[in-house]
C-alpha cells in the first residue's frame, strides 16, 4: 500500500520565545516491509540550525533550535511509504513461551542479546506482580509464544474500553490496569509491562493507522491520527507487532515511524525553550492512499 503522509503540529504561545531546541522523531523509518520513498521536515519559523542523526534505536532524529523570537512554531513532516503486505502467520510454530524467557536471558546469540534490553524496566513500564498476574491466564505452562500473545492482546481488546478522556503521559500503568480504561498508547505500554513482567522482550511502536470513513462517506484530511502498538521478540520469527487497541496483528495499514522500549524514546517531538509562558497545541495527521503508478495511470486513461 502506497500513503502520502502529513503530520502538523503547532505551537501557539501566549508569550514570545527566545530560544528553543527540539528534538523531532517525525520521519518514517525503513523496514523489511516499509519503505520510504520521500520525507521532509519543514519548520517555522526557520531554525538557525538542524542535523538529522539515528539514535540508540536506529530510529531518525532531526534536532533543530529556532534562535528567532516567535510565538507560534509549526512543524510539518510530509513523506510517501510503501506498506508491503504481512506474511501470514495461520498456523505458524513457535517455541513455548518459557522457553523463550530462557533464551533471550541465556543464549548470546545476536537476536537475544538485541532483544534482551526490552526486558528491563523503561521510564513508562515497571515490571511488576499486578501486570504479571493480568498476563496469567494467557500464558499457561507450555504454551507456544505466538499463541499466548494473541490472545493477551485479544482480552485487552475486550476487557478494556477505549476512552480518550481517562488518560494523559502522566497516568500511571497501574491506574489503567485497574480501570481497564485508557488510549492506545495505554493498551501498548499494559501489553508491554504484561510480557515484560514474565521476562519476555516487548518494544513499543508509534506511528500512523490509516482510518477509514463510514460506508458512503467521503475521508476527512486530518481525521487519521498518531498510533501506537507493540512488537514481541519471537526466536525463529523475529519481532511480531501486535495492535492491542484493535485486536490485529498490524498489516498494510499501519505506518512505522519509530520504536523504542517505550514512548519515551519515540516522541514525535520534545524540547526546551525561553519564554513563551503557556500554550496551545494543535496538531493534525493526514495518512492519504496513493493509487500504484500503474492504476493511476489506467485512471487518467
Amino acid at each position: 500500500m502506497n500513503y502520502q503522509i502529513t503530520h502538523r503540529t503547532t505551537y501557539r504561545y501566549y508569550g514570545r520565545v527566545s530560544l528553543c531546541h527540539n528534538e523531532a522523531r517525525l520521519l518514517p523509518r525503513e523496514t523489511s516491509r516499509q519503505f520510504v520513498e520521500e520525507s521532509a521536515l519543514e519548520v517555522l519559523p526557520v531554525p538557525a540550525l538542524r542535523r538529522e542523526r539515528t539514535d540508540f534505536f536506529g530510529n531518525r532524529v532531526v534536532n533543530f533550535s529556532v534562535q528567532d523570537i516567535h510565538q507560534t512554531l509549526e512543524v510539518t513532516a510530509r513523506s510517501r511509504v510503501t506498506v508491503a503486505p504481512r506474511p501470514s502467520l495461520t498456523d505458524t510454530p513457535s517455541p513455548g513461551w518459557e522457553e523463550v524467557v530462557c533464551l533471550v536471558r541465556d543464549l548470546p546469540e545476536l537476536g537475544a542479546m538485541e532483544a534482551r534490553q526490552y526486558t528491563l524496566e523503561s521510564p513508562f513500564i515497571r515490571p511488576n506482580a499486578a501486570l504479571a498476574a493480568y498476563a496469567r491466564p494467557s500464558f499457561t505452562a507450555g504454551r507456544p509464544l505466538l499463541e499466548a500473545v494473541l490472545e493477551l492482546n485479544r482480552r485487552i481488546f475486550k476487557e478494556f474500553t477505549y476512552d480518550p478522556q481517562f488518560s494523559t503521559l502522566a497516568t500511571p500503568l497501574s491506574q489503567v490496569l485497574e480501570e481497564r480504561r485508557g488510549v492506545c498508547q495505554d493498551f501498548a505500554h499494559l501489553a508491554i509491562g504484561c510480557l515484560r513482567s514474565l521476562g519476555l522482550p516487548a518494544r513499543y511502536v508509534s506511528g500512523y493507522l490509516e482510518t477509514l470513513p463510514p460506508p458512503g462517506q467521503p475521508r476527512l484530511v486530518g481525521a487519521d491520527a498518531s498510533h501506537a502498538w507493540l512488537s514481541v521478540f519471537i526466536p525463529g520469527l523475529g519481532w511480531i507487532d501486535l495492535d492491542p487497541t484493535n485486536d490485529l496483528l498490524p498489516d498494510e495499514r499501519h505506518v512505522t515511524l519509530a520504536w523504542g522500549r517505550d514512548y519515551a524514546d519515540v516522541a514525535p517531538l520534545k524540547g526546551v525553550m525561553i519564554g513563551g509562558g503557556s500554550h496551545a497545541l494543535e496538531v493534525s495527521v493526514d495518512v492519504m492512499p496513493l493509487l500504484p503508478p500503474a492504476e493511476a495511470d489506467d485512471e487518467a486513461a
